[in-house]
């Protein structure tokens, strides 16, 4: 039936493929449909539940803000720009990828201890970063701000920067010309960026659970259900984060894919 070889290779990357769709899709599926419906519904009404989900929605927003507010300007400047030690900041920015993420929440807690002279000096100006929801969004943001970065980085290649030159030579100023020609050109690069900075930063689990157990997130709170109760009880709590998750990534997906003209 596939006489050439052009044939078999593609049937062969399709076998490949249909493979990796479904070691994708076969465990989240197998989870949602052994949990029962009724069962499903007492968990989303559990307050333990809800205030854990919140604390995730609610930190992963704040740090996918966070990330385009401090994200930005380096994005643009890797970018635009060629610089003695550029290669050097972007292996900078690539290391809270490469790291276990328990070292990396091993790592905040060695800076922002109380022992230490920096947690020291912020636990005396009314600052905690241990257990606290701040600490949360800190973690969150270590080890997801260079999704962020990556994505406004091609975005703002992806800009031509003589609409920027043209807008200068009109009269425009740096930051005129930026917010309103640059951005506005990147502005699906820039929301990708921060879809994906809020989706890994909601799953976040090792660097959260050594600066922050408590409040417990929804990743903790599936743990610590696992280890105190087994899977029957943290299943439903796992579906349910699965379904506000993929609820809230398609969400901004079909936002940034939508055509605004």
């Amino acid at each position: 039936m596939f006489t050439s070889l052009r044939e078999r290779w593609i049937l062969l990357f399709i076998t490949i493929s249909a493979i990796c769709l479904l070691y994708i899709v076969l465990p989240v599926a197998k989870l949602i449909s052994n949990t029962d419906i009724r069962t499903l519904i007492e968990t989303a009404r559990d307050n333990e539940v809800i205030n854990a989900i919140g604390l995730s929605l609610y930190a992963s927003f704040l740090t996918a803000v966070i990330s385009f507010v401090i994200g930005t300007p380096i994005a643009y400047l890797i970018a635009r720009f060629e610089f003695r030690g550029k290669k050097l900041v972007e292996s900078i920015l690539d290391i809270p990828v490469v790291i276990p993420h328990t070292t990396a929440g091993i790592a905040l807690l060695n800076l922002f201890s109380p022992e230490g002279s920096l947690g020291a000096f912020l636990e005396n100006h009314g600052i905690r970063i241990l257990g606290s929801v701040f600490g949360i969004i800190c973690a969150m943001l270590f080890v997801s701000l260079p999704l962020y970065i990556g994505s406004a980085k091609d975005g703002f290649k992806a800009v031509s920067s003589r609409y920027e030159k043209v807008a200068r030579s009109l009269g425009a100023s740096f930051w005129k010309a930026f917010f309103y020609i640059t951005i506005p050109l990147s502005w699906r690069h820039l929301l990708t960026g921060m879809t994906l900075c809020g989706a890994r930063a909601i799953s976040e689990f090792g660097a959260v659970v050594v600066i922050a157990y408590y409040p417990m997130t929804a990743p903790i709170l599936v743990y610590h259900r696992f280890e105190g109760y087994g899977l029957a009880y943290s299943r439903p709590v796992a579906v349910l984060l699965i379904l506000v998750c993929l609820a809230s990534f398609l969400l901004l997906r079909w936002l940034s894919l939508r055509d605004y003209r």
